[in-house]
């Protein structure tokens, strides 16, 4: 397959979130072909209610938004580290049971992951990183009318897409995931909503 370029929105909080960016995390380490924009997304701001205020002017929610711009940083100052990081604070959040919204438990998960957390949380309390997580929320609600995570956005396609599997250590389970996804995004626009009605054991 030629260079697949796509984006896809993330909060630490979602588990299938954290599926689909295992999936991504796999592919890409193996060497995938893929061109991919990871986009934070704050789904503390998907609940704030019609007129309230947003979480990123809201100080008593500055706690909900250290784990998405810890990511930020990484992704943005230390990207050699970003993919470790960002499975290391799905992981922490799902496998752990860890309280994303302490700034020394994401210091921790940094650290373990090979990332230098005292700087990158030292950039953390210096705004910007929150700055673009609202640029990016914005920018998805408001242009495609993105409403949660994981939501895939091919060219002027946004679909939001719940896979149950995890790829484990299999690559190319997960390269065939990601690969099958975007075929069905580009291949078939008409196909709008595609919900087995029962899980799959």
């Amino acid at each position: 397959m030629d260079l697949l370029r796509f984006s896809v929105t993330w909060d630490y909080r979602c588990p299938f979130a954290r599926n689909v960016h295992e999936h991504l995390v796999r592919a890409l380490d193996a060497g995938a072909p893929w061109e991919v924009t990871f986009l934070p997304f704050s789904l503390s701001q998907v609940h704030v209610p019609e007129g309230g205020t947003p979480v990123w002017e809201d100080p008593s929610k500055a706690k909900d938004l250290i784990a998405l711009a810890a990511g930020v940083v990484v992704r943005d100052r230390y990207p050699e580290h970003f993919l470790a990081v960002h499975q290391a604070l799905f992981a922490a959040r799902h496998d752990e049971g860890l309280d994303l919204r302490e700034a020394d438990v994401v210091r921790s998960v940094l650290g373990g992951a090979g990332a230098p957390g005292e700087q990158v949380m030292t950039e953390v309390g210096e705004g910007w990183a929150q700055a673009e997580i609202r640029k990016s929320h914005e920018w998805a609600a408001g242009e495609l009318a993105v409403f949660g995570v994981p939501t895939f956005i091919v060219d002027d396609q946004a679909v939001f897409v719940r896979l149950m599997n995890r790829p484990g250590t299999d690559a190319e389970l997960a390269r065939a995931t990601i690969e099958s996804t975007v075929a069905l995004i580009v291949g078939r626009p008409e196909l709008n909503e595609f919900k087995h009605t029962t899980v799959a054991h």
